[in-house]
């Protein structure tokens, strides 16, 4: 047998192309290996709960990974019951598992804010929620921010903060967005709890899809966007019939205006003849005595 190889231990050559990691060294081609991972989709590394990137990210018993005050906040709701489950898979656990901080994982998601800050285009201007605004589903605390946007398919509205996710996942830039000028509540349907998508035109009401089946089935009903577009354009239609007879009373009245002043001016002539007539049947009143 040959003598075994002694392993070769790295030198001060081979310790400047390591740096360290939690699990010991890695070289350097594999460190620009795991910074240019930073530019994988970042919708791997978003908690499911918040849908933001994780925070103080920690993964539980069945694998799935959460924002550490996510998970602990959801299980609080659970604490009556006793049984915990995993949001995604629905794996329940009991007791209550003790969470613990994913270092690796919170590496990884590290270098994506890094990657993210370098590119993201400066932050939106906030303000917090007054009385007659629409707040922020997802701020915490008593003074939320305003919400910009509605979520039509999430049923959530977001401030420019939260709302980042729908404009960086592909997941999320299918979903319908609009402004956020009244709550959602107000669109819902409060027996079924759905969107007021139907409109109905026997009872001339916006209801659910769920409504038709149930208070309102055999009624005819189209959509509420179909229904808007009609109103819409009897609106508009409208809205030129009025601008019509405006013009034509615009109109009168400029003839009425102008008669006025025509009539001024003969009257104002006439007073003036009157004046000349009375000033000559005098003077020849006057001559007549002489005369006579």
């Amino acid at each position: 047998m040959g003598e075994e190889e002694e392993e070769e231990e790295p030198g001060d050559e081979n310790l400047s192309k390591l740096r360290p990691s939690e699990h010991g060294f890695i070289k350097m081609d594999e460190q620009q290996k795991w910074e240019r991972g930073a530019e994988l989709d970042q919708s791997h590394f978003c908690c499911s709960i918040c849908l933001d990137l994780l925070k103080e990210p920690v993964t539980i018993l069945c694998g799935h990974s959460y924002c550490k005050n996510c998970i602990e906040g959801c299980w609080d709701q659970n604490e009556e019951k006793g049984t915990y489950s995993c949001p995604q898979c629905r794996e329940t656990f009991s007791p209550r598992p003790v969470v613990r901080r994913n270092n690796m994982l919170a590496q990884v998601v590290e270098m994506l804010k890094r990657t993210g800050d370098q590119n993201a285009s400066p932050p939106a201007d906030l303000a917090c929620a007054g009385p007659g605004d629409v707040a922020c589903d997802f701020c915490c605390g008593t003074k939320r921010n305003k919400a910009t946007v509605s979520c039509l398919t999430c049923l959530a509205s977001y401030c420019p903060v939260h709302l980042k996710p729908h404009c960086s996942f592909v997941v999320l830039k299918t979903h319908q967005l609009v402004s956020a000028t009244v709550p959602l509540q107000e669109k819902l349907c409060t027996k079924h709890n759905k969107l007021k998508e139907v409109y109905c035109q026997k009872d001339q009401m916006c209801i659910c899809y769920l409504c038709t089946l149930d208070e309102h089935r055999g009624h005819s009903a189209l959509s509420a966007a179909a229904e808007r577009a009609k109103e819409q354009k009897q609106l508009i239609v409208s809205r030129e019939t009025v601008q019509e007879r405006l013009e034509e009373r615009v109109e009168e009245l400029n003839e009425l205006a102008q008669a006025l002043r025509d009539f001024k001016v003969w009257n104002h002539y006439v007073v003036i003849c009157t004046r000349a007539n009375s000033n000559t049947l005098c003077y020849c009143s006057n001559h007549y005595r002489c005369v006579f």
